[in-house]
């Protein structure tokens, strides 16, 4: 009888490669191992501290899909039926308001992160809690408004689908993919391999959720749209059309219609043709091969290319050394190379070389357009709420006013945030060519992280709605009548008419009704007036922080970049460095000693050139800062 892994391989759930996925890992492993030997025997430690880091990614493979979309569309209990297990809680009073991260262990197990009460103590702390127990944690039933101050949970379970490395993320559901809590939701994009958008067959797309579609494709590599609870809906072949036709409009966006219940259901009796009919093969078949092993692919070859990397520059100096005491007659010329190389690798160290300019000057340019980007954005939005402001009284409206703009604010700054990420990754990538042709090692650039940016703005004000009291109406219509009845009674008067009599009366009426509108009008712009200059300064506000926060993140990256291709100058400048002492050295090497010499430098090179093979056989050799540096091999 077939085990569970064969099982799930034939459902789907798992790649029959992974065996052999999992024995290529282990192939990096071991030659990190030995590349690692060979750079410590050399005394190399900054390529050690390389290999270290190449370690430590391949340790960590984890691939995070993050499972987005509106409240009550069913994303909770698509992520519990794709691992076949209570990871989330579904109730239909329950929302979801922590991110939970669903993993693999051998034992089930689930833990929160809990922040300090006061957050300049100490950093958040982890906490074991119940598995069962875990919506008391992470839903706004359980804990409203997050009293318990959580940050985010996770969930580990034993499941083949996630033994690979697979990290499910369920998301809080938001109100609106237009809202500020979906400018939350969109800052952890970026940090994602892929990105899942469940809305449920009740209805097609929203705009709102067109528009979190399009800035997802902008910030993430990989996005699905999943047509969730279609057991419930049955024209939703209907609503898969129009959503099709939709995501067309945009991008190459693959949808999956499935239905979570017939899922567990198909689960729990082993019913393969229930599970075929759920949808959710499909869905499944695309984490494992566009998702999981895309993302191995990229691991595997970060390796290859730091190993190979590391292999060529310990090649370098015994080559250099090897050639001058074969070859003497031609170690002035290699020596001359060498030197040029150096000094080559040298200059890429300085701040004037063509990388360290661009990199600076364009993160400068980058920040004057992102500054420039954000006003004109904003503006727009304070244009069209002065619009709507005076069009109307804003006060009895007030409340539909600032949900309106607290909507329009966040669409806004998210749209800089993922124009300034394209940025940023095209400037990283521009450094990178300008630095070494051909390299593919790429500093992380983070800078769509968008989480907390409004948390510093405060909340719009408030604005009186301007309802008068029956008191005050009868007070401003006695007030302007009273100046009417005087003034025509007075006139009356001369007449032999009485002061109060009909005519002066009738006056009062009508100076009283001008005057109480007057007052009204007068109150009308006052409000007017208020609220823009409440609008102008919430956009400030916002233009001020987000903006101070979008620099400090820019700058991040001009650091990480510089930080990352420098310490890639100092291992090449070294390594010339090296070359071109051992050539020096081979030179004075007494004669005797010569032979014994050059059978330990074959050896090592040999052994180099094993692992070279080993790391990347089909690769040409790097193709080192210094074209044109050819040092012989014999």
């Amino acid at each position: 009888m077939a085990d569970e892994s064969e099982i799930a391989a034939q459902r789907g759930d798992i790649p029959r490669t992974q065996a052999a996925a999992a024995g290529r890992e282990v192939v990096l492993f071991d030659l990190v191992d030995k590349v690692g030997r060979a750079a410590a025997q050399a005394g190399r430690r900054d390529l050690v501290r390389r290999l270290v880091n190449t370690r430590d990614r391949l340790r960590d493979p984890h691939v995070r899909v993050i499972v987005v979309g509106e409240f009550k569309q069913g994303k909770s209990k698509l992520v519990n039926a794709l691992v076949n297990a209570p990871a989330c809680p579904v109730d239909d009073d329950i929302a979801t308001t922590v991110p939970t991260t669903v993993g693999y262990a051998a034992e089930p197990s689930a833990t929160v992160l809990v922040q300090a009460e006061d957050e300049a103590r100490g950093p958040a702390v982890r906490q074991d809690v119940p598995l069962a127990d875990l919506a008391e944690y992470v839903s706004a039933k359980g804990n409203p408004d997050n009293v318990r101050r959580i940050v985010s949970a996770e969930v580990l379970l034993p499941r083949e689908i996630l033994r690979g490395g697979l990290r499910l993320v369920d998301s809080p559901g938001v109100g609106g993919l237009d809202s500020r809590s979906a400018l939350l939701t969109l800052s952890a994009l970026s940090s994602a391999h892929a990105v899942i958008l469940v809305s449920d067959a009740s209805q097609e797309y929203t705009e709102p959720e067109m528009q979190f579609l399009r800035h997802a494709m902008r910030v993430s590599p990989n996005v699905a749209a999943v047509l969730a609870k279609t057991d419930l809906y049955p024209h939703w072949r209907e609503i898969e059309h129009i959503d099709r036709g939709h995501l067309t409009k945009i991008g190459d966006i693959p949808i999956f219609a499935v239905s979570s219940d017939l899922r567990l259901l198909a689960a729990e009796q082993r019913d393969a043709e229930l599970n075929d009919e759920s949808g959710f093969p499909a869905l499944v078949s695309h984490l494992r091969q566009d998702i999981l092993e895309r993302a191995e692919l990229i691991h595997e070859r970060s390796a290859v290319h730091d190993l190979a990397s590391v292999v060529d520059q310990l090649t370098i100096a015994l080559r250099s050394e090897l050639t001058a005491l074969v070859d003497p007659e031609i170690t002035p010329r290699l020596l001359v190379q060498l030197e040029e190389a150096k000094v080559r690798a040298d200059e890429f160290r300085s701040r004037s070389a063509r990388w360290q300019v661009t990199l600076t000057d364009g993160v400068a340019d980058l920040i004057a357009d992102m500054e420039h980007d954000l006003r004109d954005r904003l503006r727009k939005v304070q244009r069209e709420a002065e619009a709507s402001i005076d069009d109307g009284d804003p006060g009895p409206i007030w409340d539909q006013i600032t949900e309106w703009l607290d909507q329009r604010i966040s669409a806004a700054v998210s749209e800089t945030f993922v124009w300034t990420d394209e940025r940023a990754r095209w400037l990283s990538e521009q450094v990178a060519e300008l630095f070494l042709e051909g390299e593919e090692s790429i500093p992380a650039i983070d800078v769509a992280d968008a989480a907390g940016v409004l948390d510093p703005v405060d909340s719009i004000a408030t604005l009186d709605e301007g309802r008068m009291s029956a008191a005050e109406k009868i007070f401003i219509g006695v007030r302007g009548s009273y100046g009417g009845v005087l003034m025509v009674g007075l006139a009356t008067g001369l007449i032999g008419l009485p002061l109060i009599n009909p005519f002066s009366l009738i006056a009062g009426v009508i100076v009283g009704r001008r005057a109480f509108r007057e007052d009204m009008g007068t109150r009308l712009a006052r409000r007017q007036a208020e609220a823009k200059n409440i609008v102008r300064r919430h956009i400030d506000e916002v233009i001020f922080q987000a903006g101070k926060q979008l620099k400090d993140r820019l700058r991040l990256v001009q650091r990480a970049a510089r930080d990352h291709f420098g310490a890639m100058a100092d291992e090449l400048h070294r390594s010339f460095t090296e070359a071109v002492t051992a050539a020096k050295q081979a030179a004075g090497v007494e004669s005797g000693k010569r032979e014994e010499r050059i059978k330990q430098l074959r050896l090592q090179l040999r052994q180099l050139d094993a692992l070279r093979a080993e790391v990347a056989p089909e690769q040409m050799p790097m193709r080192m800062v210094a074209e044109g540096t050819k040092v012989v091999t014999p």
